[in-house]
């Protein structure tokens, strides 16, 4: 074997904290992001390249996130409150929300909004998700087999929805407006 593989991977480039701010920049003009994974970002294309300068990389990493934070193109608060409303709108529930708020490093401090407008909007997003799946007053028929029922409540607790509310709308039947004006207007006065 030759020496001329060693190397297949292409020659890391060089970096350093002037490039790295120019990097920083690039990414948030093209994503809404998260302080975290501005870092995770960041920290990649250190990682990828060859560093090359007096500072030190990841005190240059936090750095240019805190830049960025400074000059308002990364604010978690607001990144929260647009993820959550995202994925109300998709028919995700309050727990889903967290969860994904938790893995896009969000702070509890600036998650709390979005949480609360999650769980505002907990039985609109339920009824989207019964919606978009077609499940319950959406349905073509009433699921009257309880291991299916059970299944169709599992869907609903995996989008992030309680499963007393999932049985809630599963036990209004196709058709039901009555039974549906009647749950959404429980919902205003919660």
């Amino acid at each position: 074997m030759g020496h001329g593989h060693v190397r297949s991977v292409r020659p890391r480039k060089p970096l350093d904290a002037a490039r790295l701010d120019e990097l920083a920049l690039a990414y948030v003009a093209r994503f809404a992001t998260s302080r975290a994974k501005l870092a995770r970002y960041l920290a990649r294309k250190i990682r990828e390249s060859d560093w090359n300068d007096a500072a030190d990389a990841m005190t240059s990493c936090d750095a240019a996130v805190a830049k960025m934070e400074r000059l308002g193109f990364v604010d978690d608060q607001q990144y929260a409150a647009m993820r959550g409303a995202a994925m109300t709108r998709r028919g995700l529930g309050e727990r889903r929300v967290r969860a994904q708020l938790r893995v896009d490093g969000i702070g509890e401090g600036d998650a709390g909004e979005a949480i609360e407008n999650a769980k505002m909007a907990a039985l609109t997003a339920a009824l989207g998700f019964a919606r978009r799946r077609r499940l319950g007053p959406y349905a073509g028929a009433r699921a009257s087999d309880p291991a299916l029922r059970e299944r169709q409540v599992a869907a609903f607790v995996r989008a992030g929805h309680s499963p007393s509310l999932a049985r809630h709308i599963l036990a209004i039947g196709p058709g039901d407006e009555a039974a549906l004006a009647a749950l959404d207007e429980a919902a205003r006065l919660d």
